[in-house]
């Protein structure tokens, strides 16, 4: 079954993308939800004419991420977080903690659009990837330190 997605879906795609689904996920998760549409000749037309229209607004959006991006740079972000002898951290470091510590740089990140590699749960360094754009993530590292 052929959708047409109306926002991005990790893991499936992004907005105004055609997308092939089973048609269970589609036609009982994706459309009633209104995360998608189906792609028929009439949506397809519909979507292509936004697209088009839009085009000059998603470069506009698509400089703002790497002007982010070209920011942050190799920016260190430390979190403090309690821990114990052994170096393990109570909880884990969450993508709202990263999302905090950026905005106290100056810089206003959604937490939706960060990504771990692995679970935070011990002291140390950790990469974590920021995902500003469809086409634009940038690589940044988190320090995690006792208090």
């Amino acid at each position: 079954m052929d959708i047409i997605l109306r926002e991005d879906i990790k893991g499936l795609g992004y907005k105004n993308d055609i997308v092939s689904v089973k048609p269970g996920y589609g036609r009982n998760y994706l459309i009633p939800q209104g995360f998608a549409i189906l792609a028929n000749k009439s949506n397809i037309k519909m979507i292509e004419e936004n697209v088009r229209q839009a085009a000059h607004k998603a470069e506009k959006i698509k400089k703002d991420a790497e002007a982010i991006a070209n920011s942050i740079g190799e920016t260190v972000i430390k979190i403090a977080t309690k821990a114990g002898e052994s170096g393990k951290i109570f909880g884990a470091v969450t993508a709202l903690q990263v999302a905090d510590a950026l905005k106290e740089k100056g810089y206003d990140v959604d937490r939706r659009k960060i990504d771990f590699s692995e679970s935070i749960k011990n002291i140390g360094d950790y990469k974590v990837t920021l995902n500003l754009h469809k086409e634009i993530s940038h690589e940044i590292t988190v320090s995690v330190i006792a208090e």
